[in-house]
C-alpha cells in the first residue's frame, strides 16, 4: 500500500465513441500508471469491447473500492452497470449512452466529494447524447462545478504540452462574447490558469492576456475593450502579484507562446484560443476542467464517431490528459497529506 501516490478514476467515456478503444489502448501501456493507484470505471461488457476494438487485451484485478485499489500496484477495474449492450448503437448519439456517461462521471465525483480520488480522467463524451439522456446543463463543466459545489469562477483550460489557454467566456453565442468582457472574469481567469499551473508543476506561470478587438483595438479606434477593461484587469493582475501581461492582439501572440516566451494564454472567447491550439497540434491536446477542487482532465477530441470501432484512434490526446492529472493528482495528494499531518 502507497499513501502517497494519488488515487485516479478513469472512465471509457461515451459507450457509442472511440473511448473504449482509446482506454484499452491505454491500460496496455504499463509505464503510463507508475506511482499512481488508477481505477477504471465502467461495465464489464464496454470494457471488453474496447480491448476487441483495439486488439489488445489487459487483465485487470477487480475493486470495489477506492480505498481498495491502494492495495494494488498497477491499474485496477471497478465494475458498474450503466447500460447494456443492446442500447448502444456504435457512432449514434442516443440517451442510452449519455445516461451511462452522465451515471458513471457521477459515480467520480461522489468519490471525489469523499476525497476517494485525487484526480479525474474521463475518455471523450458526447454533448448531446448526455443532453438526451438528461444533462441539464450547457455542458459537463457545469455540471462538475454544480455537483461539486463550486462557488467561484470555473472554466476550460485547454492545454498542448507546455502551453495552457484559458478563456472567459465559453460555450455561448458568439454575439454575446462581449458581455463577457469585465474585469472581474479576466482577473479572475488569470488567477486561476496561474494556480492550476502551479498545480501542475510549472513554478513560475507565465501568462499571456490577448486582446478581444483585431489588432488590439489600434488605439481605440477598433474598440475600446483594451483601454476600458483588459489592460486595467492586467494592472491588477500584477498589483496582486501576478505575472501577467497584455493585452496581445490575438492573431500574433500565439506565435510568441509558440516559441516558448509564454506558457499559457488568456483568451476573450472560445474559439480564439481553439483555433489556435487545435492548429498547433490538435493530435496531442488536453482539456482541463479549472476551478473545480479536483483535476479533471480528457483529450481535447470528440468521440470520433466517423472511426469508432474501426481500430483507428489515436491513443496519444489520452495518454497526455492521463499524465496531467497524474502531475495535478500527485501535488493534490501532497498537499492533502499535509494538511492532514498539520
Amino acid at each position: 500500500m502507497t499513501a502517497s501516490r494519488p488515487v485516479i478514476a478513469l472512465t471509457l467515456g461515451d459507450p457509442a465513441g472511440i473511448g473504449p478503444e482509446l482506454i484499452a489502448r491505454l491500460i496496455a501501456e504499463p509505464e503510463q500508471f507508475a506511482e499512481t493507484h488508477t481505477v477504471l470505471i465502467g461495465d464489464a461488457w464496454l470494457w471488453e469491447q474496447g480491448q476487441r476494438q483495439a486488439g489488445l487485451f489487459t487483465e485487470l484485478p477487480r475493486v470495489t473500492s477506492f480505498a481498495e485499489a491502494r492495495e494494488h500496484e498497477g491499474p485496477t477495474l471497478m465494475l458498474m452497470e450503466s447500460v447494456a449492450k443492446q442500447e448502444v448503437t456504435l457512432a449514434e448519439e442516443s440517451a442510452a449512452c449519455g445516461a451511462s456517461t452522465l451515471a458513471v462521471l457521477s459515480r467520480c465525483l461522489e468519490a471525489a466529494q469523499n476525497e476517494e480520488v485525487d484526480a479525474i480522467c474521463f475518455a471523450p463524451l458526447n454533448k448531446l447524447s448526455m443532453k438526451k439522456g438528461g444533462l441539464g446543463h450547457e455542458d459537463e463543466l457545469h455540471f462538475f462545478a454544480e455537483t461539486l459545489g463550486v462557488k467561484g469562477y470555473f472554466c476550460e483550460f485547454n492545454t498542448l504540452g507546455t502551453l495552457w489557454t484559458s478563456r472567459i467566456s465559453s460555450h455561448i453565442p458568439l454575439k454575446d462574447a462581449a458581455e463577457y468582457v469585465t474585469q472581474e472574469r479576466i482577473i479572475a481567469a488569470s488567477q486561476l490558469i496561474h494556480d492550476s499551473l502551479k498545480l501542475a508543476g510549472i513554478e513560475q506561470p507565465r501568462i499571456a492576456v490577448a486582446a478581444f478587438n483585431p489588432h488590439g483595438g489600434e488605439g481605440g479606434t477598433c474598440g475600446r475593450e483594451e483601454i476600458d477593461v483588459i489592460a486595467p484587469a492586467v494592472a491588477e493582475c500584477r498589483a496582486q502579484g501576478y505575472p501577467v501581461e497584455g493585452p496581445f492582439p490575438a492573431d500574433t501572440i500565439f506565435l510568441k507562446a509558440r516559441d516558448g516566451e509564454y506558457d499559457a494564454i488568456v483568451t476573450m472567447y472560445h474559439d480564439q484560443g481553439q483555433i489556435a491550439i487545435k492548429l498547433l497540434g490538435f493530435k496531442s491536446g488536453v482539456t482541463v476542467q479549472g476551478g473545480l477542487p479536483i483535476p479533471i482532465t480528457t483529450p481535447a477530441h470528440g468521440t470520433a464517431f466517423d472511426i469508432a470501432g474501426q481500430g483507428k484512434a489515436d491513443v496519444n490526446p489520452t495518454r497526455n490528459a492521463l499524465a496531467i492529472a497524474k502531475r495535478m493528482g500527485t501535488n493534490l495528494r501532497a498537499l492533502r497529506l499535509e494538511t492532514a499531518s498539520a
